[in-house]
């Protein structure tokens, strides 16, 4: 992967390197930010890809393939979304950022034969964290702001991509190219297929929502959903949505979830987990013993379709058995080895 170094963007982050102030490059052409909010909209109805400036960020022309490739049809999954997902687990983010808007479009195309996978790797470059991380801290943390305001938070929070590219500017250029679709992302929450509600879910979770409109979407589907594995998602996506904008009233909503025993145990585990994200209030024994009672190997393995276990789960541990540990018995050690994220599950 040395060729990254040739990308005009490695002059940017040698630059950076070697003492230069990142506000200068702010609104410029190696700004993700600034790029993706300049694509037209006319060129993300229609794939118009040559208007994107692909080249300027590290392995942007195979992104631009990927996308090509997916969007004809002419594509395998592993070649297609696969080039995303991969950069985004390689901590290179800012051309991923790029096929965002495509990604979604492909998502919302009832006939395309890999929708799902497409809508799945919407939000891998929103979210800037390794994998197994399933503390009540970082869980459900979202820090980079959507705006240029807190330029210098994004960037120490997130720190570089390991290309050298302020980590912080591709996650927040990720939320607001999902934020600025949410329209079309919404109606998916209703979609024939489990799996798309679900993973429409996990992408909205991410839009910057101070009006709480998507969090208000989520309670609706909410009261129609029946699949008690896409009703537990809703609650996760309400409670990493807050997390990002903080609504006492959703955390007490969390609360009365979890205790009401009518809820089917996946919503109630789910709820118990967003609630313990969202204070920091010591768990009570309630809580302590409906998560003891209802998380079973069986229901842990269960709700790993969830993409939340799914990126928290380590090789020795489900993410719910992992959420479980670090949020009640931190205490307790990791498995050994359950750091590699490829392994398989035992």
């Amino acid at each position: 992967m040395a060729e990254w170094r040739t990308d005009p963007t490695f002059a940017m982050c040698r630059a950076l390197a070697d003492g230069a102030e990142l506000s200068s490059f702010v609104g410029g052409p190696f700004d993700v930010r600034a790029v993706v909010a300049g694509i037209r909209p006319e060129a993300k109805d229609g794939f118009l890809l040559d208007e994107v400036p692909w080249e300027h960020f590290p392995r942007g022309d195979h992104v631009r393939e990927a996308v090509h490739l997916l969007h004809t049809g002419d594509s395998p999954v592993r070649t297609g979304t696969g080039v995303v997902s991969g950069m985004c687990a390689n901590d290179m983010r800012a051309a991923a950022v790029l096929a965002v808007p495509f990604l979604i479009r492909i998502a919302i195309d009832t006939r395309h034969p890999h929708r799902a996978d497409a809508l799945a790797e919407v939000s891998s470059p929103a979210r800037a964290r390794h994998f197994g991380v399933a503390s009540r801290d970082e869980l459900l943390l979202h820090r980079a702001d959507t705006q240029y305001d807190d330029l210098y938070d994004d960037y120490d929070d997130y720190g570089v991509e390991v290309t050298g590219y302020p980590a912080g500017w591709s996650v927040a250029a990720a939320r607001a190219t999902i934020t600025a679709d949410t329209t079309l992302l919404q109606p998916l929450l209703g979609d024939p297929d489990p799996a798309i509600r679900i993973r429409a879910a996990y992408a909205l979770a991410t839009a910057a929502d101070p009006d709480r409109q998507v969090r208000a979407a989520f309670r609706t589907r909410l009261a129609a959903e029946q699949d008690p594995i896409v009703r537990a998602a809703l609650v996760l996506a309400t409670a990493e949505a807050t997390r990002a904008h903080p609504h006492p009233p959703t955390t007490a909503w969390m609360r009365e979830r979890w205790r009401e025993r009518t809820q089917e145990p996946e919503v109630r585990l789910a709820a118990a987990i967003g609630w313990l994200c969202l204070t920091d209030e010591p768990a009570p024994d309630d809580l302590r013993a409906a998560v003891e009672d209802l998380a079973t190997g069986e229901r842990a393995h269960a709700v790993d379709v969830l993409p939340w276990m799914a990126a928290a789960g380590g090789s020795d541990e489900t993410g719910l058995q992992r959420c479980v540990r670090r949020m009640l018995h931190p205490e307790r050690p990791d498995p050994v080895g359950c750091d590699d994220p490829w392994a398989p599950r035992h």
